[in-house]
């Protein structure tokens, strides 16, 4: 098969959909590569690294789009490269449709079948979605505690506090893989940590593996607003797979937090947790709402480029092989990779974007002529 792997274009994005390891994986079982030049420079990985790997070096975006029969990304394709794509080809990437209508609809019109990261399901999870999942909340903490410094607008507050001087507040809202990479982050950091979740199964895990350094709450509407208004640095790490993340964090909430608090909405990628929240970028990534600082970076594994597309790579490596030597095969041989699929052929196959774009739904195994 013939499989493309594009230079990112979205602001500030350095990943790359394959890097050189796997290409050449890919080569030797006799599929052909094509990277666009400067693919992987964010990641220290040149064209001479592509080449040796077996890859084939083009200069052109749109004719590596109009060639290959399989395009391997990172992050959503662009509004002028979901004007290359073409039925008959598969596209394998993050989506997040359900808060961008626009793009499901390029995609519904260019006949390609998308395939998404986020919702390929596994070992008891999204095992695509939990790599970058494990960075977002790791870096929500950092960024965090960078905006509580008052030259950033903050507090001004450390966010481990030192002897006799109280630490930061810092609230999760979700206790799935960001929540829980973030709360390892913070209490490491020394903050005064408290989860929220409504699954109470899911508030017992963490309190085993955390102890009673962590602070767990049943997730209520009054919980949410009591430990907002209090908090010094809120993130939100709520997720409904495939689905608009539910806004958890209403805009009346936000009115009443402290001057200078933090809020980083992991979630902003499925439209964000919280009322008052709109996607930023790594050039702009904050904007204040009566005094609260949001920080709403949409692609934020982006900024370690090197670690995120690495983590990636070894997630996506044994479905992108599948994809390359099966095509459209693999997806009816493996229900959890079927369940990436999004959209094909003009339809829109996964439930929770159906619902939340107000599109009909067609099961994927309808469309792949499994019924």
């Amino acid at each position: 098969m013939l499989i493309g792997v594009p230079k990112e274009i979205k602001v500030q994005e350095y990943r790359v959909g394959l890097v050189p390891e796997n290409v050449r994986e890919l080569v030797s079982r006799g599929h052909e590569v094509l990277v666009e030049a400067g693919a992987g420079i964010g990641i220290s990985a040149t064209d001479e690294h592509y080449l040796a790997a077996g890859a084939t070096i083009v200069y052109s975006a749109q004719a590596l789009f109009k060639s290959a029969e399989l395009i391997v990304k990172v992050k959503e394709p662009q509004a002028v490269e979901r004007q290359w794509l073409q039925s008959g080809q598969m596209l394998f990437t993050y989506l997040h449709l359900a808060p961008d209508p626009q793009q499901a609809i390029d995609l519904i019109d260019s006949g390609a079948s998308c395939i998404a990261y986020e919702t390929v399901t596994g070992r008891g999870g999204l095992p695509l979605l939990a790599p970058m999942s494990e960075v977002a909340g790791r870096l929500a903490v950092q960024a965090g505690a960078y905006f509580l410094e008052k030259a950033h607008g903050g507090l001004g507050i450390l966010l481990g506090g030192i002897p006799g001087v109280e630490p930061a507040m810092v609230n999760v809202l979700g206790g799935g893989v960001v929540g829980v990479h973030a709360i390892d982050v913070a209490l490491g950091m020394g903050a005064n940590v408290t989860v929220l979740d409504r699954n109470i199964d899911v508030l017992h895990k963490l309190q085993k593996q955390f102890g009673h350094r962590l602070h767990t709450v049943s997730s209520t509407a009054d919980a949410i607003e009591q430990y907002c208004v209090m908090a010094d640095l809120v993130i939100g790490a709520v997720l409904i797979p495939g689905a608009s993340a539910p806004k958890l964090i209403t805009r009346e909430i936000v009115s009443r937090m402290k001057s200078g608090s933090v809020i980083v909405d992991v979630a902003i990628d499925q439209g964000g947790c919280c009322e008052t929240a709109h996607p930023t970028t790594h050039d702009a990534p904050t904007y204040l709402v009566d005094g609260v600082i949001h920080y709403c970076v949409a692609n934020m594994p982006g900024s370690v480029p090197r670690t995120s597309t690495y983590a990636l790579n070894n997630a996506t490596l044994p479905y992108v092989i599948a994809l390359a030597d099966k095509g459209l095969q693999a997806l009816r041989d493996d229900e959890d990779l079927r369940n990436g699929l999004n959209i094909h052929q003009g339809k829109v196959t996964n439930l929770p974007v159906a619902t939340a774009l107000g599109f009909a739904f067609h099961a994927p195994a309808e469309v792949l002529g499994m019924l």
